[in-house]
């Protein structure tokens, strides 16, 4: 298989195929404008090309055949089936079906390691996918083959045990905190939910506050569930003022931010945030998600109580397993009660053969962290100055105060830019069939990869979406290991390509 450092994937006869190009690749080629469009459109024409999709949105074609084979074996006339990690997350998922408004259904257990089935009329299939989305706790491809039979993969539990004992080993290391602090997920959004699911707990009634504009489905996990969301994208200069009076006249769950926000690569200035917090409601925890610029170049434990990361992103670096985080702060006066709470629902883990991947892939994770930071760095440098580009954003000048609060001695800025074109509408489907990168969802790999993604995050609420500073053409480029030089040669011939 030729690398994608070399050899991407970027010509339209690769619509469709895994990133990387194997079973496990979480990501998935759209190599041109038009084919953007038709995944969002579903368009037959591009979506039946698919040979995978990230997980939590599209099926992977092992998920997609357990789900059929767990049909096959409880499904009665009209009802569909929907397949979890454990029984506790498919009783989950029925009893937000049930909120939805869908009546019946009940809880299965799916092979020799029990897969939570949750066994649903087909008219609620939608709504129980929006919570395999948006609470992300989803059976991995790794996982789907092996309960279907279809891999070699040995990998016995003590070996999954142990290989999940070094990656919270390797991530306390890295973050200052306890082994015994660091809980192991099936994905970042699965981390999310967690923390989210436990602060309504602790704090039940409460609503939560999103401070600046932040991944699609974590806002939408605030929505979804609990008691809603004070949302402030930080558009506005008086938003922190807003957020002092939420918080000086209502108790709030927690606070969520990003550190940097995708796509936008901002910070909130945490040591505003923590003079409001002081000032108003001591009490409420911070939860800062820091999959962005990573534990290896800030250390968001100067703001956070609890800290989440996907580690399917940078930490892996290879684009082939599913993984998230959730570190919890010793100093923190909400420790106790969020450890045992974390404890209790022991339902958090990653899959036996997803752990072993992911520790192989995790053991050159500085090494890798640093070489995307200085490739990002120098391809904004290039690019906010290009006569062709509108507006560049990237953490070393977007992330502001609070990027420089957290920022490690001698950290990066993680692997992200984002930027718009000039007269946009017409130059960025040229630049972007033009582009010999990789071109898909996801980030943190160590090939460069590059979507539109307000298109794929938010295509159906665009205005929206621009309300709150995402230009609709933007597009964000998550810098890999290629030779900067090489890198920025790539750009520079996709935007020759764009008319003066």
């Amino acid at each position: 298989m030729n690398s994608l450092l070399t050899h991407p994937l970027w010509q339209e006869d690769t619509l469709g195929s895994p990133l990387p190009d194997h079973e496990f690749g979480v990501s998935v080629s759209l190599p041109l404008w038009r084919h953007v469009i038709g995944y969002e459109e579903k368009d037959p024409a591009v979506v039946s090309k698919f040979r995978s999709g990230y997980p939590r949105f599209c099926c992977p074609p092992a998920v997609g055949a357990l789900f059929e084979a767990a049909e096959r074996e409880f499904a009665g006339a009209g009802e569909r089936c929907v397949v979890f990690p454990k029984r506790t997350h498919a009783e989950r998922c029925l009893a937000y079906v049930r909120r939805e408004g869908f009546a019946g259904g009940r809880v299965e257990a799916f092979g020799e390691e029990a897969l939570g089935v949750a066994v649903i009329a087909g008219a609620a299939y939608d709504a129980a996918r929006r919570f395999w989305r948006f609470c992300g706790e989803v059976v991995s491809t790794r996982q789907a083959c092996h309960a279907l039979g279809r891999t070699t993969d040995e990998t016995t539990i003590a070996e999954g045990a142990a290989a999940q004992l070094t990656l919270r080993q390797r991530l306390a290391t890295l973050s200052g905190q306890r082994v015994e602090d660091v809980f192991l997920f099936p994905s970042g959004m699965s981390a999310n939910s967690a923390v989210h699911r436990m602060l309504t707990s602790e704090f039940p009634g409460r609503k939560t506050l999103q401070l600046d504009f932040p991944y699609v489905d974590v806002l939408k996990l605030q929505q979804q569930f609990g008691a809603g969301v004070h949302f402030f994208p930080l558009t506005d200069p008086h938003d922190y003022d807003a957020a002092r009076a939420v918080l000086a006249g209502e108790a709030i769950a927690g606070i969520f931010s990003e550190a940097p926000s995708n796509p936008l690569l901002r910070c909130a200035d945490f040591e505003r945030l923590l003079s409001i917090v002081a000032d108003t409601q001591p009490e409420v925890p911070v939860i800062i998600d820091d999959t962005i610029a990573t534990v290896v170049n800030v250390d968001a434990f100067r703001v956070a109580d609890v800290v989440t990361t996907s580690l399917t992103k940078a930490f892996s670096g290879e684009g082939d397993v599913m993984a998230g985080s959730v570190i919890l702060n010793g100093a923190s006066r909400h420790h106790a009660a969020f450890s045992a709470f974390l404890r209790q629902s022991s339902d958090h883990e990653i899959w036996r053969g997803d752990a072993v991947a992911l520790e192989v892939n995790s053991r050159d994770f500085t090494g890798r962290a640093a070489v995307m930071s200085r490739n990002s760095t120098a391809l904004f440098e290039h690019l906010r100055i290009h006569p062709k580009v509108a507006k560049a954003w990237h953490s070393s000048v977007d992330g502001g105060p609070g990027y420089r609060f957290i920022q490690r001695d001698g950290g990066g800025h993680g692997c992200l830019v984002s930027f718009v074109l000039k007269d946009a509408a017409t130059a960025s489907p040229v630049f972007y069939d033009a582009l010999r990168v990789c071109k898909g969802p996801s980030l943190g790999t160590s090939f460069t990869l590059v979507c539109p993604y307000t298109l794929l995050a938010h295509y159906d609420e665009l205005d929206w979406a621009e309300s709150c500073g995402a230009d609709r053409f933007l597009i964000r480029v998550s810098a890999g290991l290629e030779p900067m030089e090489d890198l920025i040669a790539r750009f520079d011939e996709a935007l020759d390509a764009v008319a003066a």
